[in-house]
């Protein structure tokens, strides 16, 4: 299933990606610093949502107290949660 998720905090304001059988793929920020959000998604292909948690979530940026990279963590954990209601 293709997921959307509206940033809160961070330059980047939108992430989308694909996630099907535990795994997440095809992740893409819209806005925000070019290098790490093209870095972010090649470094998650294929991850499932609680190794994602456990690189990403918690990484602040520039004083703030989320990142793009927190962000990810936040959206695929909701799209995990989403999945399984509907199962």
């Amino acid at each position: 299933m293709q997921y959307s998720y509206k940033t809160q905090g961070t330059c980047s304001q939108l992430i989308t990606f694909e996630y099907e059988n535990g795994k997440i793929s095809g992740v893409k920020f819209y806005g925000g610093c070019p290098g790490n959000l093209t870095a972010i998604p090649r470094l998650v292909e294929g991850m499932t949502p609680a190794e994602i948690r456990e690189k990403l979530e918690g990484i602040s940026c520039g004083g703030k107290p989320t990142s793009c990279a927190d962000q990810l963590a936040k959206a695929v954990t909701a799209a995990e949660q989403e999945a399984a209601e509907k199962a």
